[in-house]
């Protein structure tokens, strides 16, 4: 079907979606679309379960009469009244206006197409078996793993439920804090039960998940190749978006060839889709129909981002009644979402994580990680590190009243690739101004941290301009913005200007990394050379205090010395003062004369009393320097060691009269 403007497009599609749901906003009717491959029935039953007490002939007069057909919605959106039905019609026949056309539900009857709480479908793998679930999201985990303790037999204590997109979540999370798809596929693993041989299919099912599948896909309208990389816990859907960002098919347009006849269902993982390991070959192209096969140039028209050539095709919407804000659901406050930030929030990190919790809300799990923490925080951890450990810092600041904030956000931020460039090379901190006070509290960080100058520049841009994404890279005296970039962009265009800002980032980064290199190896000579001196220091220390050692024992051994000669000398006095006097020759007395030879050759001459005792021999010779414990005194012939004699015996006793010569020797 071909359409003048982007507008009605949208229109003809997301309308009969929002009015047989009662989905007041039209932006999460085109997502609904979007997800079933704008399968307006598939779209309806997915909101609107069969188990919500609606008999089935009025889920067929729903389905009939709620939606307005696609001729229907182009009539009344030319003015025109759609013609009544034959005669033969129920009664319960639309009327034939055109206002009829689009409220085609009779206000008594709302009830029928109230929201009810949404289904899940879950596809559980366990060993060689398989579980098909279907819960409300209004339920828990753990509730699901109790349905599964009674299929499987497995206790609820020894089971793990894994395949999350989230990572690992508790019992107690509620499905719908998931923001899950309508048909998810999980598995179950016991590791605290002892395998058996039918666990092998298990173990070869999650190696499978683990594996890296290459995908060589070949884009026969471009003429070009892809090779991808994709781990097999990744779904086919997954993939097909991926390549709708990188070749701008849409994945309702997408047209497959080479995916095994088993892959039947787009929420399937490639671990079990069938498809080969480890490359697989496939190709895609867009699909064509008989309209565009006729006229090529008026094919049916993507959402996509807004941009200047393309104003005049949405200002047709007016000709429908349909402000452009309300297309994509922030016109009105009764259809807005609750805010991304609350307004005068007195904690920057409460903010964030309170902005990031709402961007996931609206948009899905999959979009840049967001720095929680202050714009100082996010600033030093790009800026001051190492220089090889810095980053670009992208700053998003979104504003729910422009109209471009819902189709970049969930294009263009949830993009793959541009999630993955952002992660790797950028630290990414976010901000909503569309309250003015936060939009006020916003410039006061700018000025504080980057100047007036980036501050004017925000102030210059208008709200339909938002939302902005500005790229700054640290300098070593101040900050600079390398580019701001508006929300009237595309994946590509956004792409370009992030490699291109780091490319300028890059050079700067491979200086810095020079100069600190050039100054760490200055620093790592200098401490060498503190080093080397103060190894230096402590050898002349080490030295000084083992001479001083040296001569402080060589002091103490001289005093010892000392002493030991003042004891001995005082000893000596002693006792030569205690020796009885020489007697006379002529005194008639029996007198012994003894010569005694010391070891210098001298002679020691005396003489004795013969009753004297040798003792007082011994303290003469010892009153000459000769102590009795170092010496010992000899005969001559015949050869006799006098000290080894009883010093009471006296000289007679010793036959040492009436003459005698001895002499000292020293004993060993």
């Amino acid at each position: 079907v071909g359409f003048n403007t982007s507008a009605e497009f949208i229109f003809c599609f997301a309308f009969p979606s929002q009015a047989c749901t009662g989905i007041d906003n039209i932006a999460e009717a085109i997502t609904l679309l979007e997800l079933n491959n704008w399968d307006l029935v598939a779209a309806i039953n997915g909101v609107i379960p069969q188990e919500n007490g609606i008999l089935q002939s009025e889920a067929s007069q729903a389905t009939v009469y709620g939606p307005p057909s696609l001729s229907e919605a182009a009539d009344a959106a030319a003015g025109s009244a759609v013609p009544p039905p034959s005669s033969s019609s129920s009664s319960s026949s639309p009327p034939s206006s055109s206002a009829s056309a689009f409220c085609p539900i009779n206000p008594s009857s709302r009830h029928i197409v109230e929201r009810q709480s949404r289904m899940l479908n879950f596809r559980v793998e366990y060993r060689q078996r398989s579980v098909e679930l279907v819960v409300e999201e209004g339920s828990t985990v753990g509730e699901i793993k109790q349905i599964l303790e009674t299929e499987l037999g497995v206790p609820v204590s020894k089971m793990q439920l894994k395949g999350w997109k989230s990572g690992d979540v508790s019992d107690s999370m509620v499905l719908r804090s998931l923001h899950l798809p309508k048909n998810n596929s999980l598995y179950v693993l016991t590791p605290d039960i002892a395998p058996t041989a039918s666990t092998s299919k298990n173990s070869a099912l999650q190696d499978s998940l683990n594996q890296n599948f290459l995908l060589v896909i070949s884009h026969r309208e471009a003429q070009r190749d892809y090779n991808l990389n994709f781990p097999g816990s990744r779904t086919i859907q997954e993939v097909k978006r991926n390549i709708s960002d990188l070749t701008n098919i849409p994945v309702r347009h997408q047209q497959w060839e080479g995916w095994p006849a088993s892959a039947s269902d787009d929420s399937m993982t490639l671990a079990l889709s069938g498809i080969s390991y480890p490359c697989h070959h496939l190709s895609v192209c867009r699909r064509s129909s008989p309209a565009n096969a006729q006229e090529p140039t008026e094919e049916c028209a993507d959402v996509h981002m807004i941009s200047d050539s393309e104003g005049d095709d949405y200002e047709d919407a007016s000709e429908f009644g349909v402000d452009d804000s309300e297309m994509f659901g922030v016109g009105s406050s009764s259809c807005r979402k609750s805010p991304m930030m609350p307004e005068n929030s007195e904690n920057e990190t409460d903010a964030l994580i309170h902005f990031t919790s709402e961007f996931s809300s609206r948009y899905g799990e999959t979009h840049p990680m967001f720095f929680i923490g202050s714009l100082e925080a996010a600033s030093q951890e790009a800026f001051h590190g190492k220089a090889r450990d810095r980053k670009l810092l992208a700053i998003y600041l979104h504003n729910d009243d422009s109209v471009l904030s819902n189709v970049f956000c969930s294009q263009m931020m949830c993009a793959d690739s541009i999630v993955s460039y952002l992660s790797q090379n950028f630290i990414t901190w976010a901000w909503d101004v569309t309250k003015e006070a936060n939009k006020s509290r916003l410039l006061t960080m700018c000025t504080r941290h980057f100047g007036s100058v980036v501050t004017q520049t925000i102030r210059t841009y208008t709200t339909d301009q938002f939302p902005l994404l500005l790229i700054v890279m640290g300098k070593r005296t101040s900050n600079e913005v390398l580019n701001v970039i508006q929300g009237n962009t595309t994946v590509d265009e956004l792409m370009m200007r992030l490699m291109g800002a780091m490319e300028i980032f890059t050079a700067q980064q491979q200086e810095d990394i020079k100069d600190e290199d050039e100054r760490e190896a200055r620093e790592m000579v200098k401490r060498e050379q503190d080093e080397a001196y103060r190894l230096s220091l402590e050898a002349d220390r080490k030295k000084r205090e083992a001479q001083e050692r040296e001569e402080a024992e060589q002091f103490r051994l001289e005093q010892m010395r000392k002493e030991q000669e003042e004891e001995k000398e005082a000893i000596r006095l002693s006792l030569e003062q205690a020796l009885p006097p020489e007697p006379d020759e002529e005194s008639g007395e029996q007198i012994s004369k003894l010569r005694i030879r010391t070891p210098s050759g001298e002679f020691l001459e005396r003489r004795f009393l013969g009753s004297c005792k040798l003792q007082v021999l011994f303290d003469f010779v010892a009153s000459k320097g000769y102590p009795f414990e170092e010496f010992k005194l000899l005969t001559t012939f015949p050869r006799r060691n006098i000290t080894q004699l009883d010093p009471g015996s006296t000289l007679l006793e010793a036959k040492l009269f009436p003459q005698e010569t001895l002499f000292l020797e020293a004993k060993e």
